[in-house]
């Protein structure tokens, strides 16, 4: 039985992905499309954007993973077999 599943951000295969809503429930999106992503992306995601930002600008995962504040996470990322990471650093 595998018991890993794929990020839709990252594409890598891991241990558990929590649900992301690709328009934030605070910007409308309570009932809009969800997607799975690993801890680190999903926390990078919005460490990264503002909810209206994520809303207006990077509403799909395409767009997400042309998103030019991710472009550095995501090579990083992806190269990586971790599960978890703490983002300390203060939103910009």
């Amino acid at each position: 039985m595998n018991t890993h599943q794929q990020c839709a951000l990252c594409e890598r295969q891991v241990g558990s992905v929590s649900l992301h809503h690709l328009v934030p429930r605070e910007e409308g999106g309570r009932f809009s499309e969800t997607v799975p992503l690993c801890q680190p992306c999903h926390s990078t995601i919005h460490r990264t954007y503002s909810n209206r930002e994520l809303a207006r600008l990077y509403h799909t995962i395409p767009l997400l993973q042309q998103a030019p504040g991710l472009q550095k996470y995501l090579n990083w990322i992806r190269k990586r077999p971790i599960e978890r990471i703490s983002n300390f650093r203060a939103r910009r």
